[in-house]
């Protein structure tokens, strides 16, 4: 699948190892040790993941690359996350002066840019026999001066964002009569680099957390109406419940994740259970954090010391005022779990010492590996992303249907 792609530089990696702290370091060993133990143990990981910086530093091509492996057998994300995948993780945009071009100025952004996805044009080609391209606004966005950046794909480029848009309706409405979820359809025909293609190649669950729906814009929408909330909620306890290890990587709201409507330990699930519905527990499981919020360090040690989240929630105290930090709510499921592991840091560069020490552990050939953006490694990965990974077929979804 990924032939050519083996992008590993060790001199590199060994400098972002040695660059960590020692507690830092030794969190990160012990996540990736409770991976390693749960997978020889023939049980099961999931990854709870956000958006912008997973795909910025390459964290969600790593997550898909080590679901091929049997690494992770489950992700939960955003739906923005999905939308950029659909258009092939990142892309290259041209940005020109929108006004200049005659645009209208209320519907451009705060600055008046409007961008030109650069792409293949056999790719454009295929999406303008589908959708259609005003040919007139394309030449005089490739004829404007403008400035090239790399981006999260789709999103705000002409005409790959209104592509994506248009397609997620398309998406949607195949998904209600398939009785499938909007991920579970668009993965048939995304590139099998990114968490939706390799799910759905494997079938393995990727499921949009419901605090994560609004974005991506009309893709947030579809995939929102694609399935009901009562079945995506399950959908994700089912997922969690069925793991050993949950990450969750650079992720706000996980308390609405991990401690969701079905879940006992934190007893959010107790009615559900007392109706005799659907229950689940983390009792026993290994939680991880990876964030670069030291507020959540605080709480840990508060915690670790003498319970003292526990102790609030059981007083009904307030957390925020008796921790003195900005107390997410994620924290507190969090804190309280005996087996969280919190890893203070930059996931660009955790997840790839991670899954460094996960491969080396298990005796596995990654075929691909992340860098922080900023690395000269982290700029050709980024390159090689725009290059390699391709946007959503619509030709394929549909053969895959029949």
């Amino acid at each position: 699948m990924n032939e050519g792609w083996n992008n590993m530089d060790t001199d590199v990696l060994q400098g972002l190892y040695s660059g960590l702290d020692e507690t830092t370091l030794a969190r990160l060993n012990k996540a990736a040790d409770s991976i390693v133990a749960a997978k020889e143990a023939g049980k099961k990981v999931v990854v709870v993941s956000g958006s912008g910086p997973n795909i910025h530093e390459g964290v969600t091509t790593l997550i898909a690359e080590l679901m091929r492996l049997d690494v992770i057998d489950g992700v939960s994300t955003s739906s923005a996350v999905v939308a950029h995948e659909m258009g092939g993780t990142l892309d290259k945009v041209k940005r020109v002066n929108g006004v200049a071009l005659g645009l209208d100025s209320a519907l451009l952004p705060r600055g008046g840019d409007f961008e030109l996805t650069l792409m293949d044009p056999d790719v454009a080609a295929a999406y303008t026999e589908h959708f259609g391209v005003d040919a007139e606004l394309m030449e005089n966005l490739e004829a404007a001066e403008g400035k090239t950046i790399i981006k999260a794909a789709g999103n705000l480029g002409y005409p790959m964002g209104l592509w994506m848009e248009r397609l997620s309706h398309e998406i949607r409405d195949w998904a209600r009569t398939q009785g499938k979820s909007f991920e579970e359809i668009a993965g048939l025909g995304a590139d099998e680099r990114t968490m939706i293609g390799q799910g759905a190649k494997q079938g393995k669950p990727v499921v949009v957390t419901i605090p994560q729906l609004i974005g991506g814009g009309a893709t947030g929408l579809a995939i929102g109406d694609s399935i009901s909330i009562t079945d995506r909620a399950e959908r994700l306890a089912r997922m969690l419940d069925s793991a050993e290890v949950i990450v969750e990587s650079a992720v706000a709201l996980t308390q609405e994740v991990h401690d969701g409507p079905y879940e006992l330990y934190t007893g959010h699930g107790l009615w559900s259970a007392w109706d005799d519905g659907y229950r689940y527990s983390l009792e026993g499981k290994s939680l991880v954090r990876i964030d670069l919020d030291p507020a959540l360090e605080a709480v840990y040690q508060a915690e670790q010391g003498d319970s003292a989240v526990q102790q609030a929630i059981a007083d009904g105290l307030p957390k925020t005022k008796m921790f003195k930090v900005p107390f997410r709510m994620e924290m507190s499921g969090f804190a309280r779990h005996e087996g969280s592991i919190p890893v203070i840091g930059d996931i660009g560069v955790i997840w790839p010492l991670m899954a460094m020490r996960i491969a080396e552990k298990l005796q596995l050939d990654l075929e691909f590996i992340s860098y922080p953006q900023q690395t000269e490694p982290g700029k050709a990965m980024r390159e090689s992303l725009v290059a390699d990974v391709q946007p959503i077929n619509r030709d394929k979804i549909l053969s895959a249907l029949k």
